[in-house]
């Protein structure tokens, strides 16, 4: 990106290049606005970025699935026009087995081994019924959360408009939602099947990315969550080509398109205040750049406690957000192979799609065990794909990546991640060789970020993924925490535009358009 001269006040400064932050300046340019976005990193994208990894291997950095982002958002910012293309899509997910066969997930379910007919007939039943939730629930993602006791139409329009969608799904389905919603999704499972292999599959969404195991309270509520974030993303698994960073670059064409300025290796050190309102940002060069409006999509521990500094800020405010659950509990694992992985049993495209490592319910459960007790788990459940399979151009000619996320290593380690950090390298390869017989022997490169290198790379805090726990108190109305729901800080002229506030995290970049929606509709 280019560095232009920044004599000029903008209308809006947001902070932070990544997906959110980028559809963020894009909405607020079409919308008529002067933006600049300042990116720390020399490359826009944020944790969604492409970058090598071992010599001639690319892999995209965190997240490595498109499948959040709203269809209406995709075409709004024209972003096929602006380079998008998808290198794979409606990707299969199949479950992997070390002893039976893959469980390939889809409709209809097919009987075998693991899964017996009647197991098979319900989970057609089962899908529907959730995915109807979840249909119900795409509005509450779309939108920004209404405030509890105004008067203001728009909040109460808000509130009758959701009570409504609740309400078409009809007696049955409404009862049964608000029966289940609070539940763990061990028992919501235990109810519908009796497949350990099904079981596991379906519950590791539920947890994936999360500080819960499959017995914790609210994982009905993150399930309900990830599948209305993909009803509204279309619902199918893709693989942009060229990595997550290509989704980002065409977001940042379509900000400049708009007439949006982005501005690389300009990390900020503070957000600027002037009588009690912000009024831009300093880089840490000591530039200063001045604007009406700041829009932070770094975490909110980082945006209220770090950038702007709790001086700023009352001292109930500060405690709830000094308080706000956000420690990553999710690994990732990139490998650089010689030769394709070779998974026990599995045929087909079904390497090119979506692989689990999560045998059961139980596994799951156990697994988690560890994290409690600040160690990482002894068999680590891991979501896998093989991007090569699809896009060859991210590794040398004839040559592999494999790219994992890896459930539970805790942010803090009873004996540090400096001393642990090769040992659960070693463990999560060979637990991917029980299923993938010969693995290590093809492996030419590895590397594992911890939730602490997450941190350190990529600047979030804690290294959570969503920049702060989804549960129900830290959902919805009270996102990230009460005083800055519906995009709105305490301190006028500071927004927030990130994973941090509602809906939350994933590569769907509404926290950024809604944020920048909010903008809008004040200022009118």
């Amino acid at each position: 990106m280019t560095q232009p001269s920044t004599a000029a006040r903008y209308d809006c400064i947001v902070i932070g290049g990544g997906h959110n932050g980028l559809v963020c300046a894009a909405s607020l340019a079409r919308g008529g606005r002067s933006v600049l976005v300042v990116e720390a990193r020399e490359q826009v994208g944020g944790a969604a970025l492409t970058r090598e990894f071992a010599p001639g291997f690319q892999v995209s950095a965190c997240a490595h699935l498109l499948h959040l982002m709203p269809s209406d958002l995709v075409n709004e910012l024209q972003l096929t026009s602006h380079g998008l293309k998808l290198a794979a899509q409606s990707m299969p997910t199949t479950a992997l087995g070390a002893q039976g066969a893959p469980l390939a997930l889809g409709l209809p379910l097919a009987a075998g081994p693991d899964v017996s007919a009647e197991d098979a007939a319900a989970y057609g039943a089962y899908s529907a019924q959730i995915r109807r939730f979840a249909q119900a629930l795409v509005p509450l993602l779309s939108n920004i959360p209404p405030r509890l006791g105004t008067r203001d139409w728009r909040d109460i329009g808000a509130l009758l408009r959701l009570g409504w969608q609740i309400r078409k799904l009809g007696r049955g389905d409404m009862r049964e939602l608000l029966r289940i919603g609070g539940m763990n999704v061990y028992d919501l499972l235990e109810e519908h099947f009796r497949s350990d292999a099904l079981k596991g599959a379906l519950g590791f969404d539920a947890v994936l990315g999360t500080n819960f195991g499959p017995r914790s309270p609210g994982t009905v509520l993150t399930l309900l969550y990830r599948m209305a974030a993909e009803a509204a993303g279309g619902g199918a698994l893709a693989q942009p080509a060229g990595g997550l960073g290509a989704l980002c670059d065409a977001l940042a064409k379509a900000a400049t398109a708009a007439g949006a300025t982005i501005r690389t290796s300009a990390p900020v050190s503070r957000i600027l205040v002037e009588s009690d309102r912000a009024t831009g940002v300093v880089l840490e060069s000591g530039e200063r750049i001045t604007a009406r409006t700041v829009l932070s999509s770094a975490d909110p521990k980082n945006t209220f406690l770090n950038l702007l500094g709790a001086r700023h800020l009352d001292t109930g405010f500060v405690r709830r957000v000094s308080h706000l659950r956000a420690r990553g509990l999710a690994a990732k694992l990139h490998l650089a192979l010689d030769r394709a992985p070779q998974f026990s049993g599995l045929r087909g495209a079904a390497l090119g799609g979506r692989l689990l490592i999560a045998p059961s319910l139980e596994y799951l459960e156990r697994a988690y065990n560890h994290a409690k007790y600040e160690e990482y788990s002894a068999a680590p459940a891991m979501e896998i794909t093989v991007p090569t399979v699809n896009d060859a151009a991210l590794a040398p000619a004839g040559k592999h990546v494999l790219s994992a996320i890896v459930q539970y290593a805790p942010y803090t380690l009873k004996n540090g991640w400096p001393q642990e950090h090769e040992r659960f390298t070693d463990l999560c390869i060979d637990t991917i060789e029980r299923y993938a017989p010969g693995l290590r022997s093809s492996i030419i490169g590895a590397e594992l970020l911890t939730p602490l290198d997450i941190e350190r790379e990529f600047r979030i805090s804690g290294g959570h993924w969503h920049h702060g726990e989804l549960a129900f108190d830290q959902f919805f109305m009270v996102r990230p925490v009460p005083g800055a729901a519906q995009h709105r800080t305490p301190l006028p002229g500071l927004y927030l535009c990130g994973a941090g506030c509602h809906p939350g995290g994933g590569v769907m970049g509404i926290p950024g358009r809604n944020a920048a929606r909010q903008v809008l509709r004040e200022a009118a």
